[in-house]
């Protein structure tokens, strides 16, 4: 197949998935590297990109997916019809800061920097699909632990945890070089 044959390919596979597509996956239906996959979903975003389109191509984690540019979200919804989503509660969002910057944690680590029961807002942030059961510890009990989605990535437009802004330090913490001290 040649560049421009390869480059529809990607392209129709991308949107007639609908979900994240793993360019290792387009690599194996398409009999070539995934490196080129990866060149040609840059390409597409690009082209996008330059002629202002409607929708664009992101990469998430090792995933692309076809999506909406935000700008358009208002007429989108009014056409199909969709209730703008509820914002999440402070309680939440404090969940699911707490996750996102110590993933995998268990619920219990999450009570424990929080100081309160967290099981609904757990069960409500993964009833969203912003966080998921990434598997147990093996310790008595097996408790679950608990990371982000590809969802997650998507809502706060990252392509992955590493986009996250870091932390801010503690006023009363000392430089690493010690300080001020004589």
């Amino acid at each position: 197949m040649n560049k421009e044959k390869l480059k529809s390919a990607v392209e129709a596979i991308i949107f007639a998935c609908g979900t994240p597509v793993e360019a290792e996956r387009i690599a194996q239906a398409l009999e070539i590297q995934s490196s080129e996959v990866v060149e040609i979903c840059e390409q597409l975003k690009n082209d996008y990109e330059k002629r202002n389109s409607g929708i664009r191509i992101v990469r998430l984690s090792e995933s692309y997916q076809m999506c909406t540019v935000e700008e358009y979200a208002d007429p989108i919804r009014t056409v199909m019809d969709i209730r703008r989503n509820t914002p999440l509660s402070q309680a939440a969002s404090e969940v699911l800061a707490v996750i996102a910057y110590n993933q995998p944690v268990t619920k219990a680590f999450v009570e424990q920097v929080r100081g309160v029961d967290c099981s609904g807002v757990v069960a409500s942030l993964v009833a969203r699909q912003l966080i998921e059961e990434k598997g147990r510890l093996e310790l008595p009990g097996r408790p679950l632990v608990y990371g982000t989605t590809e969802h997650f990535l998507r809502c706060f437009n990252i392509s992955s945890i590493d986009e996250l802004p870091p932390l801010p330090q503690e006023e009363n913490e000392q430089p690493e070089d010690g300080g001020d001290e004589i």
